[in-house]
């Protein structure tokens, strides 16, 4: 029962993103040939409600489920590996028509070879958890 809330929102973000086709390959594919502005409307209001949460959290000193203060962590890392990690990102968005949030979702929706997709994924993240020592932080 403690849980259930949080299922409960993934099941209300599930839908909102699949009634507003920010699943849908299609809208992707037009997103990555800039022949529409859909997703990119969903993307900037992403944003745009982030800042407002924020700023609103900090304003009015709202807690997480941990009872604590939200933050946003200072980042440190050089802008080269946010070019590199996004553009890796951004290629895999491209290939796979998903990025790792709503795989789970297109999944549910009956897209079944997105198992194949989340199997890569999980091996890519167990692959990453070996060998992170190793790479440049």
């Amino acid at each position: 029962m403690k849980y259930l809330k949080f299922l409960l929102v993934g099941i209300l973000f599930g839908v909102v993103l699949v009634k507003s086709e920010a699943v849908s390959w299609y809208r992707i594919y037009e997103m990555f040939r800039f022949q529409s502005f859909h997703m990119y409307g969903i993307i900037g209001t992403a944003i745009a409600s982030g800042i407002l949460f924020l700023q609103l959290s900090k304003k009015f000193n709202l807690k997480n489920s941990e009872k604590t203060n939200i933050t946003v962590p200072k980042k440190e890392n050089g802008f080269v590996q946010y070019i590199v990690g996004g553009t890796i990102f951004g290629l895999g968005w491209a290939l796979i028509g998903a990025c790792p949030g709503p795989l789970y979702i297109i999944l549910g929706t009956g897209v079944y070879s997105m198992i194949i997709v989340i199997a890569a994924a999980v091996l890519g993240t167990f692959i990453y958890g070996v060998i992170k020592d190793k790479l440049p932080h």
